[in-house]
């Protein structure tokens, strides 16, 4: 704000200096006596009550002119919200902080989704895996809002699973389960949005059973817990997961 207010006088012999972490009265007193020295203006963000009473006591004492910025946004949202303030220093770079960990844990569910890059699962907090259409792709994304970064890996009989799902411990790891009858379903409404035929061996209940079989053994090899998600929405599944995460039970 004092940066962009500068910038209407072309920045015309205005000097900006940033003191972070006013935490105490002494250090208040010694940016006011540095600002009446220098016949600076002080432009504060500081929150907290005491503090901030402080420096305008001693602001209107040693007559040095001060601008806050906070005061009238918190004020205003107080009122409007009808809820008071925390008045806790210090919270903005707290939010920066989640939103930051919130998008790197979304990047990495982007670039470990699928089983794209086994390197991930070594890396990541948890790891889904499971047959094709057992949700793991959108439960990535929404533990990653959760601020967790997870690799998903699908179970093809085909191929053999990577070497890593058997070196991290198995409670990162979480098996996803569905009823047989339900994934053929689900299969044959996907093959039917792509154009093509319901009668394809992916939405066949004999290529399912074999699937869903192989993919057992891969869970019990591991040692993994194991969530069936047939009939449960997102939401649902991914707090189960995050209840294992924390040490529950299934």
């Amino acid at each position: 704000m004092a940066r962009a207010a500068a910038s209407q006088f072309d920045g015309h012999g205005i000097e900006i200096r940033r003191i972070s972490f006013i935490d105490d009265e002494s250090t208040v007193d010694e940016v006011i006596a540095s600002a009446k020295e220098n016949e600076a203006v002080v432009v504060y963000t500081i929150v907290v009550p005491r503090l901030k009473e402080h420096l305008i006591r001693v602001a209107r004492r040693e007559k040095v002119p001060v601008v806050d910025i906070m005061g009238p946004i918190i004020s205003r949202l107080s009122k409007k919200m009808r809820i008071p303030p925390k008045y806790k220093p210090g919270l903005v770079h707290q939010l920066d902080e989640d939103y930051f960990k919130k998008v790197e844990a979304i990047e990495f569910a982007v670039k470990y989704d699928d089983g794209k890059d086994p390197r991930g699962i070594l890396r990541s907090d948890v790891v889904l895996i499971g047959v094709s259409r057992t949700s793991k792709t959108p439960l990535s994304m929404y533990l990653a809002h959760k601020r967790l970064k997870v690799a998903n890996v699908p179970l093809v009989p085909e191929v053999p699973p990577p070497e890593e799902l058997f070196m991290i411990p198995p409670k990162k790891c979480i098996g996803l389960t569905i009823n047989p009858e339900h994934l053929n379903n689900i299969r044959t409404e996907r093959l039917k949005s792509l154009g093509l035929t319901a009668q394809a061996n992916y939405a066949s209940l004999e290529r399912i059973l074999y699937e869903l079989e192989y993919a057992e053994k891969i869970m019990k090899r591991i040692g993994c817990p194991v969530i069936n998600v047939t009939n449960k929405a997102v939401e649902e599944t991914a707090n189960i997961i995050l209840e294992v995460i924390k040490g529950g039970r299934i």
